[in-house]
């Protein structure tokens, strides 16, 4: 059960408001996007500008740490979160470490070796190494973070899915390929061929309670979601019957 940005059905995406509603619904996993501001500090965000879900404007990648610290990231939303303001990925990382929690970190956009060190590097000094799996739609970072942190687990996000994900999980060193929930409901038998080659399958971004009963009956390990507290209470009344 993934708290897709957080519990961003309830709360502004990405702040760790939402990170503590979806670790107070029990949800297994926080799933969140990382890039880097101007100056190289790895910071939480989804957009490539901060124009939507803060008070600024402009390319995230163009903005100073500094300037994304002031940003308020809740007011947009709604009125009690504002002075919210947009983590780094160190933040995010020792909130959901002090929670005895787990993140799925999504790479957003392409990176630079540098880049992919910077983030490795926060996630080793957080000391979440076990507690994190990287994932992306860029093979490059992929490969990167293989070479730079090998003892860091990766994942391949996919819209579609690929003629044969098996050779393409193991071509990258996959330990989960992560597609889209349609996606994936078009093409079942693949989550059986990839448990077999040991890859484990997260399926993206799932809000219903019927496409999380299809998802759950072909034996998918993850539903990643805006309603976490919603999935939690239906996980539950099916473990029950």
């Amino acid at each position: 059960m993934v708290a897709h940005r957080g519990a961003s059905a309830v709360a502004p995406e990405n702040t760790l408001a939402a990170t503590r509603l979806a670790l107070a619904a029990r949800a297994d996993w926080i799933e969140t996007d990382t890039q880097p501001s101007r100056d190289g500090v790895p910071f939480v965000l989804h957009d490539r500008t901060v124009t939507r879900t803060t008070n600024g404007t402009g390319a995230i990648r163009k903005l100073t740490a500094a300037r994304l610290k002031k940003l308020d990231a809740g007011s947009w939303f709604a009125r009690r979160f504002t002075g919210a303001r947009l983590p780094t990925l160190a933040q995010q990382l020792a909130y959901v470490r002090r929670h005895d929690g787990r993140m799925i970190v999504e790479i957003k956009g392409p990176h630079t070796k540098t880049q992919i060190l910077a983030v490795v590097r926060v996630i080793r000094a957080q000391q979440m190494t076990g507690r994190v799996l990287l994932q992306s739609f860029d093979e490059v970072s992929l490969r990167r973070v293989r070479q730079l942190a090998p003892e860091l687990p990766i994942a391949l996000l996919r819209t579609t899915i690929d003629k044969d994900p098996v050779a393409v999980s193991k071509r990258l060193g996959l330990a989960a390929y992560n597609p889209k929930g349609s996606a994936l409901l078009a093409r079942p038998g693949v989550v059986a061929r990839l448990h077999t080659a040991g890859v484990a399958v997260f399926a993206w971004t799932e809000d219903s309670a019927a496409r999380w009963k299809r998802l759950d009956a072909i034996r998918v390990d993850g539903i990643i979601t805006n309603k976490p507290a919603d999935l939690v209470h239906w996980k539950s009344r099916q473990v029950g019957i």
